[in-house]
């Protein structure tokens, strides 16, 4: 049954590289446009989840992490004095403006910490000394910016919001949502650049949890002492920032659209090469039948057929879509293809092919086995 259905599937070479390029076609753009969509939430919650904070306190309604609001900076001692805190920090994040050697201007995104080393934050130091960064207007700089600002190296400077820093190290992997790339700068630096707004006031206080306390207990005892506050688990703040970017910004929608069109697109190919394989090999079909085979023997042969062109098209695909992550990297976009959704995108490749199978079967199902010995 195995050899029927190769040498039927195989006798037109032109016709099964179609079937195959219809699955490879599907495969590609859905690891491809899932891969991406990965990739950007990644980049949404990547500080927060490299970050040390067990617990992080924001605004009421923050949207997520780059949207900040802000807050009196002096509610981190209610913070701190809460049983089971070992320690509490206020974080700046604010959007500024950074002014370039060309003359140009772009967006920054300002991180303000005084304690960066004890927060693990930024977690991929290229160069330079963080602890340096509280003795003056230094920065550093995450080389992501390099697309946007053009090189830079250390002990360059740059103006944001018309002050001037010093760069004295550079960080990796700190990469926003938008793309706009992130600095690194002493707390009082970051709330002085944008004194009319920030002058007393932060945007986070990052919390870690004492050894064997109850982080949720921490966390409902620092909700009560700031009840006009919202207070998060790690966890839950990185989902809230993903959940933002997924339901407000139609992300979601565009993917879910996107991958079903590519599946459609998948699907009508399969379906008609089979068809039309099917069409073609009409009497081996009645053949098995003459010989005493049933509908049961048909399927699996269509099964088999769709198998290997399931198998072949997701290898093939999951090869080009492989393939096009070092392009992606170089225009600082991540595209993260996880083993497990490898494995869905196989089933649901073999399923498409499958279903496929089951147009040619309807048409074959009613086969008359006297029409072998027709002429």
């Amino acid at each position: 049954m195995v050899d029927l259905a190769l040498k039927m599937l195989l006798h037109d070479k032109v016709k099964f590289f179609i079937t195959v390029a219809g699955v490879a076609f599907a495969v590609t753009l859905v690891l491809v446009q899932v891969g991406l969509f990965i990739g950007l939430l990644d980049n949404a919650t990547v500080t927060i989840e490299n970050t040390r904070a067990d617990i992080w306190v924001t605004s009421k309604e923050t949207p997520n992490i780059d949207f900040a609001h802000q807050f009196s900076d002096s509610f981190v001692e209610r913070v701190r004095s809460a049983p089971g805190v070992a320690q509490a920090d206020n974080l700046i994040v604010n959007f500024l403006t950074i002014s370039l050697p060309s003359g140009a201007q772009e967006g920054v995104i300002v991180y303000g910490l005084r304690n960066f080393r004890d927060w693990d934050l930024p977690w991929k130091v290229k160069d330079g000394n963080l602890d340096d960064l509280r003795r003056g207007r230094y920065l550093f700089l995450d080389d992501s910016a390099v697309r946007r600002y053009g090189p830079f190296a250390v002990n360059q400077y740059r103006e944001i919001q018309q002050t001037r820093f010093k760069i004295i190290g550079r960080t990796a992997d700190a990469k926003s949502f938008t793309t706009t790339p992130i600095a690194f700068m002493d707390f009082d630096r970051a709330q002085a650049l944008s004194s009319e707004n920030l002058q007393g006031q932060t945007s986070y206080i990052l919390v870690k949890v004492a050894p064997g306390a109850d982080v949720r207990a921490v966390k409902a005892e620092i909700q009560r002492r700031l009840p006009h506050n919202d207070v998060y688990l790690r966890e839950e703040w990185a989902r809230r920032s993903r959940n933002y970017w997924i339901v407000s910004t139609g992300l979601g929608l565009n993917l879910f659209v996107t991958v079903f069109l590519g599946c459609m697109v998948g699907l009508v190919v399969v379906a008609q090469t089979l068809y039309s394989s099917t069409m073609e090999h009409i009497k081996e079909f009645g053949t098995v039948k003459a010989i005493g085979g049933g509908n049961s023997d048909i399927y699996r042969l269509l099964a088999e057929q769709a198998t290997v062109a399931a198998a072949v098209g997701y290898l093939l695909g999951v090869g080009q879509a492989f393939a096009v992550q070092p392009l992606v990297h170089k225009i600082d976009l991540k595209l993260m293809i996880p083993d497990g959704f490898l494995l869905v995108v196989f089933i649901g490749s073999l399923v498409m092919c499958l279903g496929a199978a089951l147009i040619s079967f309807r048409k074959v199902a009613g086969i008359d086995p006297a029409l072998v010995f027709r002429t």
